[in-house]
C-alpha cells in the first residue's frame, strides 16, 4: 500500500518505489485534482539527486499530462523549498517533489504540496490513498514526456531560482553580512540545496568554499542529514581550515546543521532558540513561537521570558505551519532541523534559515558559543538525546498496547507531572524536561527523545525507557 507519512510517501528503492507506484501516485494526484475542479493551474514538479528522481519526476509529467495537466518542469534538480514557494507565489493548487529528504539512500519518494505552499494536511493524503487504493495500474493513461512538451503541457522554467533567491535577500540584512565577510565552508551533502543558498551568500560577499557539491546517489556513503555522527569530519575540517563556520543542509535542502568555527555542532534546539532571539529582542518581531513536542522545551522559558507564548504541536511540519499561521508567530521549528519564519513559506527551508543564521551572527558579533551562554546563563542547560531503534513488526503492536492503550508508564526515578498521548507518548517532568518515544512517520524507527539539564540524566530516562518496552 502506498501511504503518506509526516514527510510524504517514501520507500525503498525497487521494493515499493517503482514505475508502476510512481504513476500510481501521479495517477491518484489527477484524480484528486479532477474531482476537486483543479485541473486548471499547473503543477510543478521538482526532483532531488538521488536515484530515478528526474526519471520519476518524467513518469508522473506523463500521467498528469494525459488527464491534461500542465506540468511546471525543471532543468535540474531542486530543493523541496523552491517547489512550496513557486505554489505559494504562482497562486497554484499542488505542486509535487521527488525526494526521500534526509532518508538513507535506498529510499526514495513523493512529497504532495499544496495551495499556499504548504504541506499536504491528513485530510488530503487520507483522500488521495484512497483514490490510489483503488486505481490499476492497467488503467492508468501516459502521455511520452515529449509529446507532452511538444503540446504545451510540459513548460520548462527557464529560471526557477530566481524569485526564490530574491524573496530571500529581499528578507536579509545583507549589509550586516557584507560589514563581516565571514568565511564559510558549505557542505550540501550531495543534495539539491547547493546553488541557491551558494548565490544568497556569494551575494552577501561571504567567502564560501563548497564541498560535496557534486551529485552522488550514494550521498557519498553517508546519510544525506545535517547530524552531528554525519558531521564529524565536516567539523574537523572547518576547524582546520580557520573557517568562522559550516554549513551543512540535507539532501532535498530543508533541514540544518551547523557547525561553529570551534568544531562544534550547534544543532536544530539551538539554532531555533537563538534565531528565535535574535528576531524578537534584535529585529523587534513579536509574537509567539512554535515547537512540535520532540523540541526544546528551552524555548518555553525563553517565550515566557518576553511575555510571549510556545506552542506545542504534534510532529510533522504541516502543524507547525498551520499554528504558525493561526497565531502570527515569529518563527516555528523541530529540532530533527527544520525551521521556517513568519512571512517566508509554510515549509522548513534551510536556504532561508541558514542565511538568517549568519545574519544573526554578523549582527550581534558574537560566537554560536557566546550567545548561547548568554542564553544558559538565563534558563540554564537544555541536553537532549535521541535514540532510534528498530523492531520486529510484532514489536509494534506490542509497544503501542503497553503506552498507548493501557498507558502504562516506566520508573523513571523521577516525578512525572504528566503524561501526553497527542503524538505518542510524552512525559513531562516536574523537575522539568521530559521523554517522547513515538514510531516515526518515514522510516520503520522507534524514536525516543529526552531533555533534561545534562546528557547523563536525558540518557538515563532513554535507558528506563528501553528496558520498560523491552526493545
Amino acid at each position: 500500500m502506498i501511504r503518506f507519512g509526516t514527510g510524504g510517501w517514501r520507500a525503498v528503492i525497487g521494493d515499493d518505489f517503482t514505475k508502476e507506484n510512481i504513476q500510481k501516485v501521479a495517477a491518484g494526484v489527477a484524480e484528486l485534482m479532477r474531482r476537486e475542479g483543479r485541473t486548471d493551474r499547473a503543477v510543478p514538479i521538482g526532483y532531488d539527486r538521488r536515484f530515478l528522481s528526474d526519471s520519476a519526476a518524467r513518469w508522473i509529467a506523463e500521467v498528469l499530462c494525459a488527464a491534461g495537466v500542465t506540468v511546471l518542469f525543471q532543468y535540474r534538480s531542486v530543493p523541496t523549498p523552491l517547489v512550496m514557494f513557486t505554489v505559494k507565489d504562482k497562486e497554484l493548487w499542488y505542486g509535487l517533489e521527488v525526494t526521500a529528504s534526509h532518508n538513507p539512500a535506498a529510499y526514495n519518494g513523493i512529497k504532495l504540496i499544496v495551495e499556499e505552499g504548504r504541506d499536504a494536511p491528513v485530510e488530503r493524503t487520507r483522500e488521495l490513498e484512497n483514490i490510489i487504493d483503488g486505481i490499476d495500474a492497467k488503467d492508468i493513461k501516459t502521455m511520452p514526456f515529449e509529446e507532452a512538451a511538444a503540446a504545451g503541457l510540459v513548460v520548462y522554467q527557464k529560471t526557477p531560482f530566481n524569485d526564490f533567491i530574491d524573496s530571500i535577500l529581499g528578507r536579509l540584512d545583507v549589509n550586516a553580512i557584507r560589514k563581516k565577510g565571514p568565511r564559510i565552508l558549505f557542505n550540501p551533502m550531495h543534495g539539491s540545496g547547493t546553488y541557491p543558498l551558494m548565490v544568497v551568500l556569494y551575494t552577501a560577499r561571504c567567502t564560501v568554499d563548497l564541498i560535496n557539491g557534486e551529485k552522488d546517489a550514494y550521498f557519498g556513503g553517508s546519510m544525506p542529514a545535517p547530524g552531528r555522527d554525519n558531521l564529524r569530519d565536516f567539523a574537523d575540517r572547518v576547524v582546520a581550515g580557520h573557517y568562522d563556520m559550516g554549513i551543512a543542509v540535507d539532501g532535498d535542502g530543508d533541514r540544518l546543521g551547523i557547525i561553529d568555527a570551534e568544531g562544534n555542532y550547534v544543532d536544530a534546539n539551538r539554532i531555533l532558540v537563538m534565531l528565535y532571539y535574535y528576531l524578537h529582542e534584535y529585529r523587534g518581531w513579536k509574537g509567539p513561537v512554535v515547537r512540535n513536542l520532540a523540541t526544546t522545551h528551552m524555548l518555553d522559558q525563553l517565550a515566557a521570558s518576553l511575555g510571549e507564548t510556545c506552542y506545542e504541536v504534534p510532529v510533522g511540519f504541516k502543524y507547525i505551519s498551520a499554528k504558525l499561521d493561526e497565531t502570527d508567530a515569529v518563527l516555528g521549528g523541530e529540532s530533527s532541523g527544520g525551521l521556517t519564519v513568519r512571512g517566508h513559506i509554510y515549509g522548513k527551508d534551510s536556504i532561508y534559515a541558514a542565511s538568517l543564521f549568519v545574519e544573526m551572527l554578523c549582527a550581534v558579533g558574537k560566537t554560536p558559543a557566546e550567545l548561547w551562554r548568554e542564553l544558559t546563563d538565563k534558563f540554564g542547560e537544555h541536553v537532549m538525546v535521541e535514540d532510534n531503534l528498530r523492531f520486529a513488526p510484532e514489536d509494534k503492536a506490542r509497544i503501542n498496547e503497553l503506552l498507548m492503550v493501557r498507558k502504562e508508564v516506566p520508573d523513571f526515578g523521577r516525578a512525572v507531572a504528566r503524561v501526553g498521548y497527542e503524538d505518542g507518548f510524552k512525559a513531562y517532568f516536574e523537575d522539568g524536561g521530559f521523554i517522547i518515544c513515538r514510531f516515526s512517520g518515514t522510516e520503520p524507527l522507534l524514536r525516543i527523545f529526552a531533555e533534561s539539564d545534562t546528557e547523563e540524566r536525558a540518557a538515563a530516562a532513554i535507558a528506563a525507557m528501553k528496558r520498560f518496552i523491552n526493545v
